[in-house]
């Protein structure tokens, strides 16, 4: 197979893969997972020489560094629109969330939003993308040993932080069925 069909191939069977990585990285920030998807295989076709056998964990790679990109010329738009002082609170449009907006598990994300940008990449790596050691190694660009001991560190850190919310969850939910019951 010549290396366009290889790359062919590595679009068809990882293109909504690759979607779902970036997406459930951008927060709901939808209209930029076309954008960052593109340039990945805009960098995949451009470095399609150097596709793998097995060009997913290499396309995650990809996708990180282009993720990156995007965080960061978002960060830009932001501060820019911030100092322009054209947001939706100064126009009437903020949002409150209601009593019961919170969505079941919130308090999982709650305890890895407290972690480091680097636990939680390895931790959506292993949890959401599904990939094994090797194929983090291949994300991280780092080696298998290296790999296995970020997942290890992080999974403790955050058992922690699970463990240091958990007395706030059961103590609101003990307060809520007194005041139910009182």
């Amino acid at each position: 197979m010549s290396n366009d069909e290889i790359f062919a191939a590595a679009y068809r069977e990882h293109y909504w893969a690759v979607s779902r990585y970036v997406a459930r990285r951008l927060d709901g920030r939808t209209s930029e997972v076309e954008e960052v998807v593109a340039e990945v295989f805009t960098v995949a076709w451009r470095r399609r020489d150097d596709l793998p056998a097995a060009p997913l964990p290499w396309l995650y790679g990809v996708a990180r560094n282009c993720l990156a990109n995007a965080v960061r010329g978002y960060g830009r738009r932001r501060r820019l629109v911030d100092r322009l002082g054209n947001d939706d609170a100064a126009h009437g449009r903020h949002v409150e969330a209601g009593p019961d907006a919170e969505p079941p598990g919130a308090w999982v994300h709650d305890a890895l939003a407290r972690l480091s940008p680097a636990d939680q990449e390895v931790l959506r790596l292993a949890a959401w993308e599904e990939l094994g050691v090797d194929e983090i190694a291949v994300v991280l660009g780092c080696g298998r040993r290296a790999a296995s001991m970020r997942l290890h560190r992080a999974r403790r850190r955050l058992k922690a932080e699970i463990d240091q919310l958990r007395p706030a969850l059961t103590t609101g939910t003990t307060a809520t069925k007194e005041q139910q019951h009182g």
